[in-house]
């Protein structure tokens, strides 16, 4: 059997199938890939130079969103290359490690973004219904054990994956149907009994996406609610203008089958679609020229 050692049944490598009978079109599969990578990691990488720059933007609603862009960056660059590798070069051997490496940094990347969007959706509540306590609650340094407690939630909640999968029997080839190492599609290449990977994958699916979804919904309800109880009109249009760039998270749920949606997506709808992050970005291209008038 190629690949693997005989006396542990660990193989040194697997093999990614990339995509089984679309061989000649891989060219033109690429394309997009290719693009959108581009977009994400220029965009995104261009968004947390802008926030470190400009002075306008250290608040903790645009700390979240450099993490959020750091996130989407490590995460396509984790797996886009080496997807360009097997279109391009036909290179579909990975290491062992490398693949449980990759392995792990996706699933991590998957739970430090739904992290960081409830984050977001925190920032936004606690802006819209407590706003001159803001600056109190929204503290630098509580903003750096929020982060921090993301990822260690992350990384704590992913990393038995990692050893769950290395434990594993691999005697039945190291053909992986994938186009990069997903947790479960290596899994189902061991000869061994996976179910218990099967269940912690599961536990830790509901964990992070159920939870973090009821903590995003039970916020912006309370967001709707602290904003419908204004009794201006006016007040509420503002109020609702202040999280207006908050987009549908339902992405969050099938996260893990998208590499170059999210972190291209997010790069338009927090970023460009921001107003002050616009306004700093013309600011800091074109100088101190360009003056913007406030919104009354």
């Amino acid at each position: 059997m190629s690949g693997v050692n005989s006396s542990s049944l660990t193989p040194g490598f697997f093999i990614l199938n990339g995509i089984p009978g679309l061989e000649a079109t891989y060219i033109w599969i690429s394309l997009p890939f290719c693009f959108m990578h581009i977009i994400a990691v220029v965009g995104n990488c261009g968004l947390i130079c802008l926030i470190s720059h400009e002075e306008a933007l250290h608040q903790p609603m645009y700390y979240f969103l450099a993490l959020l862009s750091f996130t989407d960056v490590t995460w396509c660059t984790t797996t886009v290359p080496n997807i360009l590798c097997i279109f391009w070069l036909s290179l579909k051997e990975i290491d062992f490690n490398a693949c449980l490496s990759q392995m792990f940094s996706v699933d991590m990347m998957t739970g430090m973004e739904s992290g960081v969007l409830i984050l977001m959706a925190l920032d936004r509540y606690v802006a819209i219904c407590y706003p001159l306590c803001y600056a109190t609650i929204l503290t630098n340094p509580v903003i750096t054990k929020a982060g921090l407690a993301t990822f260690l939630r992350s990384v704590m909640l992913i990393i038995p994956f990692t050893f769950l999968t290395k434990c594993l029997p691999y005697c039945w080839g190291n053909f992986i149907p994938h186009i990069y190492c997903d947790h479960m599609s290596v899994a189902k290449v061991s000869c061994g009994n996976f179910k218990v990977n099967a269940i912690y994958g599961l536990m830790v699916a509901l964990l992070i996406g159920v939870f973090d979804i009821c903590c995003i919904s039970v916020s912006y309800t309370m967001i709707f609610q602290a904003v419908m109880s204004l009794s201006s009109a006016d007040a509420r249009h503002k109020a609702f203008s202040t999280g207006h760039n908050i987009p549908n998270h339902i992405h969050i749920i099938v996260a893990n089958f998208y590499l170059l949606l999210p972190p291209t997506m997010n790069l338009v709808v927090y970023g460009v679609k921001t107003k002050h992050i616009r306004e700093s970005m013309i600011k800091f291209l074109l100088g101190d020229k360009v003056n913007f008038t406030c919104d009354k």
